[in-house]
């Protein structure tokens, strides 16, 4: 996966329809979520379009798999994983990914259906990152 550094720096040089087309690419380059992980606990609640996201690896690495039912928004939760992938636990529970993602600036650049689940993906990230960091 892409650094969330070099994804911003291509995004800023891309029109409104390359950033979509970047978005989708992001999506497809995530690692594969088996479906057998895709269930109500992993799903995010609030998005237009279903959204599941799942913690793996320990305290000192934590990894993410997650996936999405609609293109544009897996490009999307591509992008709230690419802020926190294999960080420890501890410094992603207190992580301010809305604030690593602020460069996007993904309300004026998608509609408002597409990025109304974005506080609600890193809520969950963030969630399962205290979890795991508490033991």
């Amino acid at each position: 996966m892409r650094s969330l550094q070099d994804i911003a720096e291509e995004y800023d040089f891309l029109d409104t329809d390359d950033r979509y087309r970047l978005l989708i690419e992001l999506g497809r380059e995530l690692e594969p979520m088996p479906d057998a992980l895709k269930t109500d606990a992993t799903l995010v609640r609030g998005c237009s379009a279903a959204v599941w996201v799942y913690p793996t690896g320990d305290t000192e690495r934590l990894h993410f798999l997650a996936d999405s039912n609609a293109a544009i928004t897996k490009g999307i939760v591509a992008l709230v994983i690419a802020a926190v992938q294999d960080k420890p636990a501890r410094e992603v529970a207190a992580m301010d990914v809305a604030e690593a993602l602020a460069p996007f600036d993904l309300k004026n650049q998608l509609s408002s259906n597409r990025t109304q689940g974005v506080p609600n993906m890193i809520a969950l990230v963030r969630d399962h990152a205290a979890r795991i960091a508490a033991g």
